[in-house]
């Protein structure tokens, strides 16, 4: 239908066979590369994201460390420094969206950017761009993400005809756009005329937005709790050697202090999965 020329000629990429593009003043736009062949399997997250050298990241004109950023995109320490060849592919697609985020922009472009994505990768890609400052060009043929991100669909109907409306995808069902004939049908009443929007679309989709977190939250915590209760029980076996006491006291602090802090965290923790869980059970997430 044109959706990816639409968004060349909107950039300045493609120059249009008639009419005009505009583009504001001050525009620095930014378009999500799905090429995992642009990483350097050689390089690592660390020397990917300062390729400068040195452990600061330049973002939005804010400094971060490295390492602190890469944490943001689900990396741990020892990741940073490890070679992209050994990445696996959610994990790359991961690096290049910390990579592509990093670069100073208001006009973020993004054809496709669902494609390949894991589960994990796909709901940190949602919540970035819900936080993201500037204005976002989307592509995609996946209704629930366009239903969590996008605040105006704008829908080539065929036939060179193009409508905008309010709302995602399901929105723009609602307000009569053609969309996918079966789709629409079934969002349709039982006269074939679209149902009349309810006038709270931003509303409701800023709570489905805030019920979806708390659901990834909620469907994280088992694994967190479980990684956290493994690193518990090693810290406690390494303890139990009286010898570590005796050769390495300073390593016995350190590990003793590590563990209360650990024990904390699987408090709070659990004590977060009991809250949420509770508010499945009522029916609020």
């Amino acid at each position: 239908a044109g959706k990816t020329t639409l968004l060349d000629l909107l950039t300045g990429v493609l120059e249009p066979d008639s009419g005009s593009v505009r583009l504001g003043t001050g525009l620095e736009i930014a378009r999500f590369e799905q090429d995992r062949g642009s990483l350097d399997p050689k390089a690592t997250p660390w020397t990917t994201l300062c390729p400068e050298g040195g452990d600061q990241v330049d973002i939005a004109g804010h400094k971060r460390h490295v390492v602190g950023y890469l944490k943001d995109f689900l990396f741990d320490e020892a990741q940073a420094r490890q070679p992209i060849e050994a990445l696996s592919g959610g994990e790359r697609n991961r690096l290049l969206l910390a990579r592509n985020l990093a670069r100073a922009s208001n006009l973020l472009v993004l054809d496709e950017p669902t494609n390949d994505l894991d589960l994990e990768t796909l709901d940190l890609l949602e919540d970035l761009l819900a936080d993201y400052p500037g204005t976002l060009l989307l592509v995609s043929h996946d209704r629930d993400f366009l239903d969590r991100v996008v605040t105006s669909t704008i829908v080539l109907e065929g036939g060179g005809r193009i409508v905008e409306t309010a709302g995602g995808y399901s929105d723009a069902v609602r307000q009569g756009a053609r969309v996918g004939l079966a789709m629409a049908r079934q969002q349709r009443g039982d006269d074939g005329q679209a149902a009349t929007p309810s006038g709270k679309g931003a509303e409701s989709r800023a709570q489905g937005k805030a019920v979806a977190r708390l659901t990834r939250e909620l469907d994280r915590l088992p694994g967190k709790i479980e990684m956290l209760t493994a690193e518990i029980a090693r810290i406690e076996a390494a303890l139990g050697d009286p010898r570590l006491h005796v050769d390495d006291a300073t390593k016995a602090a350190r590990l003793a202090g590590d563990l209360d802090e650990r024990r904390a965290s699987l408090s709070q923790l659990e004590e977060r999965w009991l809250e949420l869980e509770g508010m499945r059970e009522e029916g609020a997430i």
